[in-house]
């Protein structure tokens, strides 16, 4: 049950995130967030203007680009009108991509498709990233902005797992949540998570278990917003899925409230999660507030980083 007191926009959390950094300059001048750093490449972290790059490369990754996105061989005039280039100007970065084997031709139809060392550039870059490495800096930036405890968590053998924290200043530590802890499956914000996102082979046996004990403690001291059935779970997982995000209120520690938001791989699989933890009338976890949306926009960074999505 929600406590008084915990209303979007009067939180101090919230407050924390309309607060301008500097007293002077325009929001363009801003640096940009470690988020947007992981996706866009900015220059470096104290937002200076990017460095003067070589135009042409950035030219061809057009071409490369729309070559990607394609998702079949396309012809030399399909690629012209979709970059916005001359079909001869086109023509020259495909030869030398062909050379290196980044673009390959088809024989009989001429149309054009990434090649074999695209494959290798891929396949490369998956092997090379690490959630831990790119979720550290973001974690960091939102404890500082948002000024509460902030989790990372991945699926391990024993269920939903914390291999990282960051710790606000000024708050109180959370002692109970240590690295290494285990999560309960369904009366934790990142258990629901995992749950609404793997596939059901990897939970389901502790889902059985876990609605088990539910009923009884449940009977035993009474109902809260913790599924007691396979109904109540559907109905959870299909919100958790529409909003994004998950929430769990009162239930893994007395008087906090969780917000816990996916970060995908390429293959769309969830690979971990970051989570933020407050106390109730103090963090507002409205799932459409000022803070579910900045943790999103944060785990959606990185799930880029890792190959998700455009």
């Amino acid at each position: 049950m929600t406590k008084k007191g915990n209303s979007p926009g009067s939180s101090n959390s919230a407050a924390r995130l309309s607060r301008p950094r500097s007293a002077s300059g325009s929001q363009a001048e801003q640096p940009e967030s470690v988020a947007e750093q992981l996706f866009t490449g900015a220059d470096d972290k104290a937002g200076r203007p990017a460095r003067r790059g070589i135009q042409s490369i950035e030219i061809g990754f057009r071409i490369l680009d729309h070559l990607r996105m394609a998702l079949r061989p396309v012809p030399l005039k399909a690629i012209a009108a979709g970059t916005g280039m001359s079909a001869a100007n086109v023509h020259y970065y495909l030869v030398s991509f062909q050379a290196v084997g980044i673009v390959r031709q088809e024989e009989d139809t001429g149309c054009y498709a990434l090649g074999p060392y695209a494959l290798k550039l891929g396949l490369a870059a998956i092997e090379q990233f690490d959630v831990f490495t790119a979720a550290r800096p973001v974690m960091t930036e939102l404890a500082d902005e948002i000024g509460q405890t902030v989790f990372l968590g991945v699926w391990g053998n024993r269920g939903p797992t914390i291999i990282y924290r960051v710790e606000a200043g000024g708050n109180r530590p959370i002692l109970e949540l240590r690295v290494g802890s285990v999560l309960p499956l369904l009366r934790s914000a990142l258990g629901r998570n995992f749950v609404a996102h793997l596939p059901p082979a990897f939970s389901e046996e502790l889902v059985v278990a876990a609605l088990k004990e539910e009923r009884t403690r449940q009977e035993r001291e009474g109902p809260d917003d913790t599924p007691r059935d396979r109904a109540e779970l559907e109905t959870m997982l299909t919100s958790i899925r529409a909003a994004g995000i998950s929430r769990c209120r009162d239930a893994l520690l007395a008087n906090f409230t969780s917000l816990s938001a996916p970060i995908l791989d390429q293959t769309g699989l969830m690979i971990a999660a970051i989570t933020l933890m407050g106390p109730i009338g103090t963090m507002d976890d409205d799932l459409a507030g000022p803070i579910a949306e900045a943790l999103r926009s944060r785990a959606a960074a990185i799930s880029r980083a890792a190959g998700w999505g455009d």
